[in-house]
């Protein structure tokens, strides 16, 4: 009788099988900067241990997870930045780094305007951290381009761009362009991270053409994405304005225009929409085309970090972004952040 129930039910579990080895989970941050001890100490309780309380299962549960380090992990050094009420640095302690791997990342970005305040000494502590917890890096020009993990027996490539004068610049699609054709013959999988776009609470609707801030070219946003996916990239996703944008299926492929903040407790406004904090999962087939996907709503406080939020908040902030200035994307979003196919 328990031979016959087996035999029964095997087919169901081998094919249930092979769905789980076909699929890979992505969950993508943005922004995370977990204390800083300058210009005075800012620091979260319990050594942040209780940052990432709310995402850290969701975290450790995919295949891969990705975030951008906004800042530098490291105990000492000179402020690069100056005095003016638009200058920040950001200096970690050493110490928070196991904070990191201990929730499951696996890929930083270090390609922003926040990673060389302190200069060569804060970045070549930040490199050593990350290599000290085995978290992959990239994104500062000179140095590390880009970096692979193997999943399943897949290679997955991932580079990351920013827009300052030391990072991989996406403005200059040569070199995203090389990086990302690289990737695309030596691995299975290729995510590109990109840090850009003009920042703060009026930034959220993604225009067309070029952005500037601060004096700045933070890029053309929408043919960066395209243009990493026509070269053959499978995830794009951005970060930079401190505010959550749009999302789009491309041709495929999954695109997240900005995650905004996911843990900046201190010196970094998390009040209105500054302060919503998504965790999004997408699944992949071997191929790289978009399944489907989750935005998990997170709200953050001063001191605290993210936690869930059952108002969906972020979530549908995303699916108004995105019904609106990404009308003929692929994929549509529901009021609690499920990410489905339309319909054909």
């Amino acid at each position: 009788m328990k031979r016959s129930i087996l035999l029964l039910f095997l087919p169901l579990f081998v094919t249930l099988t092979l769905q789980a080895q076909d699929t890979l989970n992505i969950a993508m941050v943005g922004d995370i900067m977990m204390g800083t001890t300058h210009p005075s100490i800012m620091l979260p309780a319990n050594e942040g241990r209780d940052l990432f309380r709310d995402a850290k299962d969701i975290l450790l549960r995919a295949d891969l997870a990705l975030g951008n380090l906004e800042g530098t992990l490291c105990d000492g050094g000179k402020s690069t930045k100056g005095s003016g009420p638009n200058s920040y640095s950001f200096r970690t302690p050493t110490s928070y780094a196991p904070r990191l791997k201990e929730v499951g990342f696996d890929f930083l970005s270090m390609a922003n305007n926040h990673a060389n305040d302190f200069g060569m000494v804060g970045i070549e502590s930040t490199e050593r951290c990350l290599r000290e917890q085995g978290i992959k890096f990239s994104g500062i020009a000179g140095r590390v381009e880009s970096a692979v993990i193997e999943r399943d027996g897949l290679k997955i490539g991932l580079c990351a761009f920013g827009h300052n004068s030391y990072t991989l610049k996406h403005t200059d699609l040569t070199t995203v362009g090389r990086i990302v054709d690289q990737l695309v013959k030596e691995t299975d999988i290729v995510i590109v991270s990109f840090h850009g776009g003009a920042e703060g609470r009026t930034k959220n609707h993604l225009p067309q053409g070029s952005e500037s801030f601060l004096g700045e070219n933070r890029g053309s946003l929408r043919q960066l994405a395209h243009f990493c996916v026509d070269h053959g990239a499978d995830i794009v996703y951005g970060h930079g304005p401190h505010v959550t944008r749009a999302i789009e299926v491309y041709n495929g492929r999954f695109i997240a225009y900005s995650l905004g903040n996911f843990c900046t407790p201190y010196n970094v406004s998390l009040t209105g929409i500054s302060g919503y904090a998504p965790l999004v999962e997408v699944n992949i087939d071997r191929r790289g085309r978009f399944l489907n996907g989750k935005i998990h709503s997170m709200l953050q406080q001063r001191g605290i970090g993210p936690r869930l939020d059952n108002g969906h908040h972020a979530a549908r902030e995303m699916k108004s972004l995105s019904e609106t200035d990404v009308p003929n994307s692929q994929a549509s979003i529901d009021q609690t952040g499920n990410i489905t196919l339309k319909k054909k």
